[in-house]
């Protein structure tokens, strides 16, 4: 983490009394662990102000041993610094738009944002046209109060789920740093923003998993919603089929409070005891190729489940089993991205990253009747998984059944393929079945980041995050 980084300045440029400011280093690390609702608190008390988290930030971005080069494509110090001190000053008059307003979050490099270009994580848009309006979502987070402060890295065009960027480079992993570990993706800056404190909440997509691979190599709440509840208007788009807008965070509260701006839905959940609740763990698929690491996690997280009074059930899951051969050709991803990037790639595939441009150059190969047959064979194992759910509260499964691997495992383009698959496999079934699912920690404290997956079908989110809170509670005590 980054060296001890208080000093007068700082106070004097965040506005915060010296003896209510904590420095970056001392009792909680000033901010990288702490949840929307401990920060709306703080400010609301007057122990912070919107100015001094600003500032916190963009300190983390900016210490030279620290990740923010690689983090963020565009960090947007002056105008965070001036949102923030115009939502102090409305605070101050009680005027505040929610009670989150003045609290930093991270937007991928996917979204628009007004007058700013939307580069994707690619080369291919650096000289395009800034966008004239914000992304759907990020206006929303705006009118909520939330800053934007910086634009966070990805995997290019959003085609990974490791989050290696050959344009702009690759945050690393906060978990064995040294050892050079990938952060996941495609949501890459926006996992890395929130671990290391850049952040208090990252906006991101999530199409075969790129909210919720990242959060758990991290140890971070990855949510993604029912896809059409959060707007995808203003983004580029990998799949218009299968894209989702969700957030990442630090806790399942968080990212409760994020879907409830990001979707206009009301955000307050229901305890629940996890006593009598129903979980499906499918058999089929999901635990191929598991390591030991996550594998000894995952069954002492089912154990504590069990002792607390939950019924566990076993089963085979056999729509799972037909996702590979469905998507054989490239799937809606491969067809829907070569729809959209035919002409870039016709005028600049040189500068595209190889390992993202052969991809999507598969939906090439697709006819339109491919496409059709794909639809009704979703429509077809859509229909199966929600009968075979139906009679549980939720379906649990590692979210990625390998802990994060080293920069140095991907080398070959043969490695690199076959752990992206492996690791976009577990996640991407609840996309294709169009469902709501929500990663959270399921590791020791100190050891290796792993998550656990609880999901449920289309529209079921509010039980998703509320099943995922008392998970949650429960592993945490």
């Amino acid at each position: 983490m980054p060296e001890r980084l208080c000093s007068e300045k700082l106070r004097r440029r965040s506005g915060v009394k010296s003896n209510s400011f904590r420095c970056i280093g001392e009792e909680d690390m000033a901010s990288s662990s702490r949840t929307l609702q401990s920060l709306s608190q703080d400010l609301a008390s007057g122990r912070t102000t919107s100015r001094a988290l600003i500032e916190q930030c963009l300190e983390r971005i900016e210490a030279p041993d620290g990740q923010g080069a690689a983090t963020f494509t565009q960090v947007d110090a002056e105008s965070a610094r001036l949102a923030a001190d115009a939502m102090d000053k409305l605070r101050a008059a009680k005027a505040e738009p929610s009670p989150f307003a003045g609290i930093p979050v991270s937007v991928k490099d996917l979204f628009d944002i007004r007058g700013q270009v939307t580069r994707a994580g690619s080369r291919v848009l650096e000289n395009g046209e800034p966008a004239q309006s914000d992304a759907e979502a990020v206006a929303r987070l705006r009118q909520a109060g939330f800053i934007v402060i910086g634009r966070s890295n990805m995997t290019e065009f959003a085609f990974s789920g490791l989050g290696i960027n050959p344009h702009y480079g690759t945050p690393l992993n906060p978990w064995d740093r040294e050892s050079r570990r990938i952060p996941g993706g495609s949501s890459s800056g926006a996992a890395i923003s929130v671990a290391d404190g850049m952040a208090h909440g990252a906006l991101g997509t999530d199409t075969g998993g790129s909210c919720r691979i990242p959060a758990a190599f991290t140890g971070l709440v990855g949510f993604k919603p029912t896809a059409p509840r959060v707007p995808t208007t203003g983004g580029i788009p990998l799949s218009t089929t299968l894209d989702s807008v969700g957030p990442i965070a630090r806790s399942v509260s968080c990212c409760t409070i994020l879907d409830a701006v990001l979707s206009q839905e009301a955000h307050a959940l229901r305890a629940r005891d996890v006593r009598g609740m129903r979980f499906l763990v499918p058999e089929t698929l999901v635990f191929d190729g598991i390591d030991d690491t996550v594998a000894a996690d995952f069954e002492r997280t089912i154990k504590r489940l069990a002792d607390a009074g939950a019924s566990i059930t076993r089963a085979p899951f056999p729509e799972f089993a037909d996702i590979a051969p469905m998507n054989a050709k490239g799937g809606f991803s491969a067809a829907e991205s070569w729809a959209w990037h035919k002409a870039y790639i016709e005028k600049s595939a040189d500068i595209y990253d190889p390992r993202v441009i052969s991809r999507i150059r598969r939906g090439s190969e697709q006819t339109a009747a491919d496409l059709i047959e794909l639809g009704y064979l979703r429509k077809k194992l859509i229909e199966g998984a929600e009968a075979r759910i139906a009679p549980f509260d939720a379906v649990l499964m590692p979210t990625v059944p390998i802990v994060a691997p080293r920069l140095s495992e991907l080398e070959t383009d043969e490695d690199y393929t076959r752990i992206n698959l492996l690791v976009l496999r577990n996640p991407s079934t609840i996309n294709t079945i169009d469902g709501s699912a929500i990663s959270i920690p399921m590791s020791e404290p100190g050891a290796a980041p792993t998550g656990l997956t609880v999901a449920g079908v289309r529209g079921q989110d509010r039980s998703v995050l509320e099943i995922a809170s008392a998970l949650e509670t429960l592993l945490t005590a």
